[in-house]
């Protein structure tokens, strides 16, 4: 399959397809708020995001910056070919639970040491996930974590017909 055409970016915007594979890993100094069942469970400036060709940042904050009770271990594993093997947690709050909500890779490979204690959520799962106040939309596709601002520009891995990029 070919590589899809990508949108050009505005002033203040970046391409998905101008990240790197294998994926970089860099501090970011952004405001990351999450919110489930009526309760804020994470408000940090800790953030920590995975850029990768093709993909919409994933960000990922430190375990301890998640409010207390709302993380449970979850069935399931899966292998990134960078990042190492990941777990997976439900998350609950507000007499909600987001079921597999959430991931981090507890014994990353070489480069991604940084994200031993940190959790990555899915935003589809959460009430609202934002990133200096603006609300992210869910990259698509269902299996993938990225956060989409309208600082990124794609097309984005997960849209119908990307499996092969």
């Amino acid at each position: 399959m070919r590589r899809p055409v990508p949108e050009k970016p505005g002033p203040g915007q970046e391409s998905v397809w101008d990240y790197p594979r294998p994926p970089r890993v860099e501090h970011v100094d952004r405001r990351v708020t999450i919110d489930l069942g009526g309760e804020r469970i994470v408000d940090t400036r800790d953030v920590v995001r995975v850029l990768e060709t093709s993909h919409p940042p994933v960000f990922y904050v430190r375990f301890a910056d998640v409010a207390d009770g709302v993380v449970q271990p979850a069935a399931g594993a899966s292998m990134c070919e960078f990042k190492g093997s990941a777990r997976y947690f439900s998350l609950t709050a507000g007499g909600v639970t987001a079921e597999r909500a959430a991931w981090n890779y507890p014994n990353p490979f070489p480069g991604y040491e940084i994200l031993a204690d940190r959790l990555a959520i899915y935003p589809e799962a959460m009430e609202a996930c934002m990133v200096d106040g603006e609300r992210v939309i869910s990259q698509p596709g269902g299996f993938y974590g990225g956060w989409i601002t309208s600082d990124v520009v794609g097309p984005f891995k997960g849209i119908p017909g990307s499996l092969g990029w």
